[in-house]
C-alpha cells in the first residue's frame, strides 16, 4: 500500500468520524458506523498482509512481511555498544558528538555487512551508544562479530607504488617482481547507477601517515564537484607537506580496516595541514562515506556493555508460547462473555475480535517489530476492550433493574459508563506513553502494542458495539437482555469497617516494604545489577542438580541455576556474575561432553547498563504516579488522587514483596508489569470513583460517607468482573506464555488481585479520611466534585 493512498484512506476515515459525531439521525449513525467499523477492520486486514515473511522450505525469502520479528522470536545477537571519547590534540578527551555517532553507525554497518546476514539493525541509543541487533547470527560467528564491533578502527594513508602502474603490469607480465616493501590490494571504486570498477593498486605495507592526525574532515561541493576537506593536526601537517611534496602526480591511497577507501592523485605539494579530495567521478554518497571514514569515530577502542543472543530453535518456541497464550486467552475471555452476558456478550466478542484485527493492523502499517512482550501486550490489550464492555453491560443492568425500557437503557448506560471508561483508558495511555518514551528494546515494544490496543479498544467498545445494538433494535433482533448477576451486594457497611482493612492493608505494606529494604539489591536482576543469562537445553532431561554438581570447584555452583519450560521443552537458566557466560559454557561442554547440550540464549548486562536502566525504570514510575496524580485531580478532586496514589503505592509494594519473596528477580520487563499494574489498579478505582462522583454531583439524600458505601455496593460486581476479565488473559499468559513472560504474568495477577481489592476497601476511605485531614468538612468534598468541569455527556454516543 502506498503513502499516498494510506493518506486518503486515512483522511476519509476521519471524515466519517466527524459526520458520525455531528450527525443527529440514528439511521444515518448507524449507517455511518457500519462503514466505518468496516473500512477500518478492512483496512487494517489489508494493511496486516502477509503479516509474515514468506519463505521457501530452504529458509529463502519470497515476500516479505509486514510485521517483523524481533531477535526473541526469530534468534539472533544483539549488542550494545558504547563511543568511548577520543584523544584530543591537547592530551584531553573529545567529548561524544552526534556527527561522530552517526559516522560510527556506518563504520560498524560495513563490518556488520561482512557476515552476510539480511536487515541487520543498527540504531543510536542516547548521546554515546549504539545497539546492533544481527538476526540470525550463527553461534560460531558471535565471537568474531564481538571482536570486530570491539575492536580499533584502523585509519592509515599509505603510498601507491610511484611509477602510474607500470611496475604492476610488468609483474603481471612476469618481468617484475613484488617490492618487498609493498603488495597488491584491489580498489572498489562505487560509480553512480552502476557496478563497482575494480582496480588493482600496488600500496606500500606500512603506513606513511597514520589516520590519528587526521583532526577534521568533510564534505563538501566544489568547483570540480563533490569533494571532501580534511585537516591534519601539527605534527600529521608537517608530515603529509613532506609526502606530497615528493610525490607530486602520484596516489596516495586512504585505508581503512584494511581496506582501500579512495586513492587520489597528489596534484600538488600541501602544506599548512589543510587538504582537499577531490575528482570528477566522485558523488554526493561517496565523498559523505570518505569523509566519515576520514574522521574515524572508532580510532579509541568501543566497549560492549550489553549482549543478548537467543538460538532460533528458542524464538520459534516463543512464538508458540505467545500463540497458544493468545489464543487460549482470547477463548477464556469469549466463552466467559458469552456464559455471563449471553447475547450482548457475542456483541462484545465481535468487537473483540474487531480491536485484534485493529492491533494487528497497527502494527502492519508502520512495519514494527514485534518481540515477545509486544505479543503480552496485544494480550492484555483484550482485557482492555472487555473491562469497557463489562462496564457498560453492568451499568446496563442497572438501568433495567430502574425499570427503563431497553432501548433507553442501552442509550443510558454508554453515555453514563462514557466517563469512567475515557478516564480508564487515558490515565493507562499515560503509564504506556511513559514507558515507550523511557524504555528500549522488547519493552518499547509492549509499550507499543498496548499503546494501539487501548486506542482500538475505545473504537470496538464504543462504536462498534453500540452500532450493533442500533441494528439490533432497527431489525429487530433484540427484544429483552438476560445477564447472569452472580456478584450482589445490597448494604455492606465499607467505611464503617474501613479501619479494620486498612490496619491490615498497613501492616502487610510496611512487611513487605522491609522484606524489600532487607533484600536490597538482591531483588534486582542482571538487566538492572549487570551479569550474565544462561539458558541451555539438552538431549536428554536436565536438572538443576546436574549442571551445579558440573560446576563444582568453579567459584559458579552457587549461581543461581532453574529450570524452565518453554514450549515443552526443558531448559536451565544460570544466572551469574558479568563475565562468567563464556566461562559456565567451556566448563559444562567438557563435563558434559555427551549431553548434548544447546545454548540458546545468552544475556550479558554490564554494571553501567544495570544502573542507567534502574535509574530509567525509578524515573518512568515517578512520572507515571506524578500524570496519574495530576489526571485524576483534574477530573475529580484532589482528595481522589490523594487517595489513588495512597492504594496504588500499597498495591505496588504487596505485589513486588511477594514477587520477591518468591525467589524471581525484578527484570527489564517488570517495569513494564508495574507501570501497567498501576494503569489496571488507577482504572478499578476510577470505577468506584466515578460512581462515587456521580452520586455526590447529583445530589444524593445522606451523608458523603452514606453515599460513598452506596457507591461501592453498587459498583462491586463491575469492579470485581473488570478485574476476572483481565486475569483470565493474564491467566493464559502466565501457563502458556513462557518463562520469559512467566514473571510478568505472576506479578500481573498478584496486582490485579490486591488492586481489586484496595479498589473496594483502601481507596474511598482514604478519599474521606484525606479531607477531614485537611481540616474541611465532608460536604467540601461534595461542593468540590459539583465544582469539577466534566465533558463526559458531551463526548458520549447520543441517543
Amino acid at each position: 500500500m502506498t503513502p499516498v493512498l494510506t493518506f486518503f484512506i486515512g483522511l476519509a476515515i476521519l471524515v466519517l468520524f466527524g459526520w458520525y459525531f455531528a450527525t443527529e439521525s440514528d439511521r444515518l449513525r448507524r449507517i455511518l458506523g457500519s462503514v466505518l467499523t468496516i473500512v477500518v477492520t478492512a483496512f487494517c486486514l489489508w494493511s496486516t498482509y502477509p503479516p509474515f515473511d514468506e519463505k521457501r522450505p530452504d529458509g529463502t525469502v519470497i515476500r516479505r512481511g509486514k510485521i517483523h520479528l524481533g531477535l526473541d522470536l526469530q534468534g539472533g545477537t544483539s549488542f550494545l555498544i558504547r563511543l568511548e571519547p577520543p584523544a584530543s590534540a591537547e592530551g584531553g578527551k573529545r567529548p561524544i558528538t552526534k556527527a561522530m555517532v552517526d559516522q560510527a553507525i556506518e563504520a560498524i554497518r560495513k563490518r556488520v555487512d561482512q557476515f552476510g546476514v539480511s536487515e541487520p539493525i543498527i540504531t543510536p541509543q542516547g548521546s554515546d551508544r549504539i545497539l546492533v541487533q544481527i538476526p540470525g547470527l550463527d553461534a560460531a560467528n558471535i565471537q568474531e562479530a564481538r571482536n570486530q564491533l570491539s575492536r580499533v578502527a584502523k585509519l592509515e594513508f599509505r603510498l601507491v607504488y610511484p611509477d602510474n602502474g607500470q611496475r604492476l603490469k610488468a609483474i603481471d607480465d612476469g618481468k617484475e617482481v613484488i617490492p618487498p616493501e609493498y603488495r597488491i590490494e584491489t580498489y572498489k571504486q562505487q560509480v553512480e547507477g552502476g557496478k563497482p570498477i575494480e582496480e588493482r593498486l600496488l600500496v606500500k605495507k606500512k603506513a606513511d601517515l597514520g589516520g590519528n592526525h587526521v583532526s577534521q574532515a568533510a564534505a563538501g561541493y566544489g568547483q570540480e564537484g563533490w569533494e571532501v576537506t580534511l585537516r591534519f593536526d601539527t605534527e600529521g601537517a608537517k608530515t603529509f607537506g613532506q609526502i606530497t611534496e615528493a610525490n607530486v602526480g602520484h596516489r596516495f591511497a586512504i585505508v581503512l580496516d584494511a581496506v582501500i577507501q579512495s586513492a587520489p592523485v597528489i596534484k600538488t605539494a600541501i602544506y599548512g595541514g589543510n587538504a582537499v579530495i577531490s575528482g570528477g567521478r566522485m558523488d554526493e554518497p561517496e565523498a559523505r562515506n570518505l569523509a566519515s571514514v576520514l574522521e574515524n569515530p572508532l580510532q579509541t577502542p568501543v566497549k560492549i556493555e550489553e549482549e543478548r543472543q537467543v538460538s532460533a530453535s528458542l524464538g520459534s518456541d516463543s512464538i508458540k508460547s505467545g500463540i497458544y497464550s493468545g489464543i487460549a486467552g482470547f477463548i477464556l475471555v469469549v466463552v466467559f462473555m458469552i456464559i455471563y452476558y449471553r447475547l450482548v456478550g457475542l456483541i462484545a466478542d465481535i468487537a473483540l475480535l474487531i480491536n485484534c484485527i485493529m492491533v494487528v493492523g497497527v502494527l502492519g502499517m508502520f512495519n514494527s517489530v514485534l518481540t515477545l512482550p509486544g505479543i503480552a501486550g496485544l494480550i492484555l490489550s483484550l482485557g482492555i476492550a472487555v473491562d469497557a464492555n463489562v462496564l457498560i453491560y453492568e451499568r446496563l443492568r442497572d438501568e433495567i433493574a430502574q425499570g427503563k425500557s431497553l432501548r433507553v437503557a442501552i442509550d443510558t448506560s454508554y453515555r453514563k459508563a462514557f466517563s469512567a471508561i475515557f478516564d480508564a483508558h487515558v490515565t493507562q495511555f499515560l503509564t504506556a506513553a511513559i514507558l515507550f518514551w523511557l524504555a528500549s528494546g522488547p519493552v518499547k515494544g509492549f509499550a507499543l502494542t498496548l499503546t494501539i490496543g487501548i486506542v482500538a479498544s475505545m473504537f470496538s467498545s464504543l462504536l462498534v458495539t453500540y452500532t450493533c445494538f442500533s441494528w439490533a433494535f432497527a431489525l429487530g433482533w433484540l427484544k429483552r437482555v438476560s445477564m447472569l448477576h452472580l456478584i450482589r451486594s445490597k448494604g455492606f457497611d465499607f467505611l464503617g469497617n474501613a479501619p479494620k482493612f486498612v490496619s491490615i492493608s498497613t501492616v502487610a505494606t510496611l512487611v513487605f516494604l522491609a522484606v524489600l529494604l532487607f533484600k536490597g539489591e538482591r531483588n534486582l536482576g542482571a538487566d538492572f545489577r549487570g551479569g550474565d543469562l544462561l539458558v541451555i537445553s539438552a538431549a536428554h532431561k536436565l536438572t538443576p542438580d546436574e549442571v551445579r554438581g558440573a560446576l563444582a570447584h568453579t567459584g559458579f555452583q552457587n549461581s543461581s541455576i532453574q529450570s524452565e519450560k518453554v514450549a515443552n521443552r526443558d531448559l536451565i537458566s544460570i544466572r551469574a556474575d558479568s563475565g562468567a557466560a563464556d566461562k559456565i559454557k567451556a566448563r559444562l561442554t567438557e563435563a558434559l561432553p555427551t549431553a548434548g547440550l544447546k545454548f540458546e540464549q545468552t544475556d550479558h548486562v554490564g554494571a553501567l547498563v544495570g544502573k542507567e536502566l534502574a535509574t530509567k525504570s525509578a524515573l518512568a514510575l515517578a512520572l507515571g504516579l506524578l500524570g496519574i496524580f495530576i489526571y485524576v485531580s483534574f477530573r475529580f478532586a484532589t482528595s481522589f488522587a490523594v487517595a489513588s496514589l495512597a492504594a496504588l503505592a500499597h498495591d505496588l509494594i504487596i505485589t513486588i514483596g511477594i514477587f520477591s519473596l518468591s525467589g524471581r528477580e525484578l527484570s527489564l520487563i517488570m517495569v513494564a508489569a508495574i507501570l501497567t499494574i498501576a494503569g489496571y489498579s488507577i482504572n478499578d478505582k476510577i470505577v468506584v470513583f466515578d460512581r462515587i462522583r456521580s452520586g455526590l454531583r447529583d445530589r444524593l439524600s445522606g451523608s458523603v460517607a452514606e453515599v460513598m458505601n452506596t457507591s461501592i455496593n453498587e459498583t462491586l460486581s463491575r469492579t470485581i468482573l473488570t478485574g476476572g476479565t483481565v486475569l483470565l488473559t493474564v491467566l493464559a499468559l502466565y501457563f502458556f506464555g513462557g518463562p520469559v513472560l512467566n514473571d510478568f504474568a505472576f506479578s500481573f495477577l498478584i496486582g490485579v488481585i490486591v488492586g481489586t481489592y484496595s479498589s473496594i476497601f483502601i481507596a474511598s476511605p482514604i478519599v474521606l479520611w484525606w479531607t477531614r485531614a485537611r481540616g474541611r468538612d465532608t460536604s467540601a468534598l461534595r461542593r468540590e466534585v459539583i465544582q469539577q468541569t466534566t465533558t463526559a455527556g458531551r463526548l458520549a454516543p447520543r441517543s
